[in-house]
């Protein structure tokens, strides 16, 4: 197998650009480091059709291991063939290969084993020829011995042998696979009494060629809960007549070989066939829930963050109270306190009277209210407090809702006790709560991704494939954005490319040990980061306030001195970046800037000259500021104030196969299904939003006993 070749048709690019990429990969380079330093060299591919070619890249290099795995084990038993070769040679999954290393396989004691044990084996073939006019009675007599007492058991001996090797049959198995999912039907029931979540699967059919991932994933999961009954219903003569049209040849051996095959279908194929269709269903369910988490969590890490503004953080709940962190503007923690407005207290006016204590104490410009138990009833007490700031104060004090998943999660972390080793454990909860607001990719990167509340199933897909997604995703939000090195966490550092959690903490260790680090050299002191790990991971390192003006841009040290010549041409030193005045007129003048011709002169490509040109317009500029704005508030909607037909602006939550989450204030994120999305015809949500968006949405649907709104995008002006 060409590999280069097949991974280049896959991902719809050149062999060469592969080739190229394959090669930095092999040298140790990462992806965000490929993707942003060497786009000569791939010819500008992607961090994600990167991310795609390595995975491809791992499974066809394990692939082509397998097969020769397989074809040494066939050549062993000396039963290697040519037409085994080619058959090998033009597998192009896993699956393919087993079914063709199957009749092979050293296999445990079944019933065709135990029929050649005895002598079988030379009848299974005389029937399986055909060739033979004698009675097929009268020819197994001669196979009688002391373990094989009667006609009848010499028979089925040599039945079991045929129906394993039919079973086992690589083409046979190809062609009734096809069956399966051209034709075969999943279908489910209630497996005991009906539960309400799985209530749409009770006597539910659906095409296997057509039922989304979404679904799968649901019936998956109904079944492990043992509230689903799950089968593939097949056009089982049909498959019967396959393998009977190429296995009889003359009539005579047509009602043994059809108990045969019938037998070997029923007892043999069947029940792996159907593993191996609702495996392969779940793989690719699997895949594009991974996709769609990859997606969501990429989006939530790259949200805008609410930069310069000291932000109180509102953990909520019932009986215990609600949480409170003020956090200023660098996310030290000022002060923490418990208040109890919620039930079963009901302790309003105090509550209301240590949150304006703690507003006015520490110029509290923004709340950070969790959206979990007790969100709607803090919301309440929250807006009606800041009315009464601003009458008192004629203080403008806002308020937004804030995803509070895996805050507690991280409460109860390692990390959150090294990082606050004298705070109860709810309180943590409440400063994470405050910190997502100012930075969420600096608090997410603490946490799970799988503990973060995005996606669908997401405990339920493939978990090693998940983690390596997850962890994929992470490191290139973190190394778009990048990282200043003074003030990073351990945690956040050991997503930059090059650095692992060990080297992370050494930096962190300096750091205390050393004071700020001054320019990027200095890293090249850390213990454990030697020459290789500084090339992957200085470009993504900022330092803000230090020697060099260039890093607190993404320009690698390798491109300074084109840089430096760069900012020359036009008249201009690196110092003057740092100058608001002389940064207007760079910026005027790099615009005008001929890249082709400049980038021979200064040889250097011309991707990577448009990327420097980028850098000093906007020096120490943050990606993020692109990305919405969360919406703030002062005021709160009640679920009775909602009416059909009503346009609301909202923030999508969540984006899944089958729609978007869109947080319109009121208690439960309303739905707007994936046929509400567009007035043109929707493939997959994420085509039409992102998490994070600010949309204007209309009402279509309100149920007041569970309280859920329906929302759709479609016909707004």
């Amino acid at each position: 197998m060409n590999i280069v070749r097949v991974i280049a048709n896959e991902l719809n690019v050149k062999e060469n650009q592969v080739e190229k990429t394959i090669e930095l990969i092999d040298s140790g380079n990462t992806i965000p480091f490929i993707a942003r330093y060497r786009k000569e060299v791939t010819g500008g591919l992607s961090d994600e059709v990167l991310r795609n070619l390595d995975e491809r890249l791992k499974y066809l290099r394990n692939l082509e291991e397998r097969k020769g795995e397989v074809r040494n084990s066939i050549e062993n038993q000396g039963k290697l063939t040519e037409e085994i070769e080619k058959s090998l040679e033009s597998a192009t999954t896993l699956a393919d290969v087993e079914d063709i290393y199957r009749p092979y396989k050293q296999k445990k004691k079944t019933r065709a084993t135990v029929a050649k044990a005895k002598g079988l084996e030379p009848l299974a073939k005389i029937i399986i020829e055909q060739k033979e006019e004698r009675d097929i009675e009268e020819i197994a007599k001669e196979y009688l011995t002391e373990e094989v007492t009667t006609v009848e058991d010499a028979l089925q001996g040599a039945k079991d042998i045929i129906a394993e090797d039919i079973s086992d049959d690589a083409e046979y198995r190809k062609q009734i696979k096809k069956i399966y999912y051209r034709e075969g039907i999943i279908h489910t029931k209630n497996a005991k009494e009906e539960n309400p979540t799985y209530s749409m699967y009770n006597d539910y059919s659906e095409k296997i060629s057509t039922i989304p991932s979404h679904r799968i994933l649901a019936i998956n999961r109904g079944e492990n809960e043992e509230f689903l009954k799950v089968s593939l219903e097949k056009p089982v003569d049909k498959i019967i007549g396959l393998i009977a049209k190429i296995v009889i040849k003359n009539p005579r051996y047509e009602k043994i070989l059809l108990e045969t095959i019938e037998d070997s279908f029923k007892r043999l194929i069947e029940p792996s066939l159907d593993r191996e269709i609702r495996s392969d269903l779940t793989e690719k369910a699997d895949k594009q829930a991974i996709e769609v988490f990859g997606k969501n969590a990429k989006q939530l890490l790259l949200g805008a963050p609410l930069k310069g503004l000291t932000v109180l953080g509102f953990d909520p709940a019932y009986r215990t109270g609600c949480k409170l962190a003020v956090i200023d503007e660098t996310g030290k923690v000022l002060d923490t306190g418990v208040v109890y407005p919620t039930e079963p207290q009901n302790d309003i006016e105090g509550a209301e009277k240590e949150l304006i204590r703690l507003i006015a104490k520490d110029n509290i410009q923004m709340i950070a209210i969790g959206n979990g138990t007790a969100s709607r009833e803090s919301e309440i007490f929250v807006s009606n407090t800041l009315k009464k700031v601003k009458e008192q104060f004629n203080k403008d004090v806002y308020y937004t809702i804030v995803s509070e998943a895996g805050a507690s999660v991280y409460s109860a972390s390692k990390l959150a006790t090294e990082e606050y080793p004298d705070l109860n454990v709810s309180l943590r909860g409440a400063i994470s709560i405050a910190r997502r607001l100012q930075d969420p990719l600096a608090e997410f990167v603490k946490i799970d991704p799988k503990a973060i509340g995005i996606g669908q199933y997401q405990h339920d897909v493939d978990q090693k494939k998940l983690f390596e997604s997850l962890t994929g995703v992470v490191e290139d939000a973190v190394n778009t954005v990048g990282v200043d090195v003074n003030t990073a966490t351990a945690s956040l550092l050991s997503y930059v490319s090059g650095i692992n959690k060990t080297i992370a903490k050494n930096i962190v260790k300096y750091r205390d040990e050393n004071g700020k680090l001054k320019e990027r050299k200095e890293l090249l002191k850390i213990p454990k980061l030697g020459n290789v790990a500084y090339e992957q991971c200085a470009g993504f390192i900022r330092i803000p306030g230090g020697n060099n003006p260039l890093e607190i841009t993404a320009v690698h040290p390798e491109s300074y001195e084109a840089a430096e010549k760069l900012l020359n041409k036009i008249g201009y030193k690196k110092e003057d970046l740092l100058e608001k005045d002389k940064l207007e007129e760079i910026r005027k003048k790099l615009s005008g800037v001929k890249v082709k011709e400049l980038s021979k002169e200064l040889d250097i490509g011309e991707m990577t000259l448009e990327d420097i040109i980028k850098e000093l317009s906007k020096p120490g500029r943050d990606p993020r500021e692109d990305m919405p704005k969360p919406i703030l508030r002062n005021d709160v909607l009640k679920f009775e104030d909602l009416q059909e037909e009503m346009v609301l602006t909202g923030t999508v939550r969540n984006v899944i196969d089958f729609g978007a989450f869109v947080d319109i204030g009121v208690k439960h994120d309303g739905l707007v299904h994936i046929s509400e999305l567009s007035n043109k015809f929707v493939k997959k949500p994420s085509d039409i939003v992102s998490i994070g968006d600010i949309v204007k949405v209309r009402v279509i649907g309100i149920d007041k006993e569970r309280q859920k709104v329906k929302l759709s995008m479609k016909n707004i002006g």
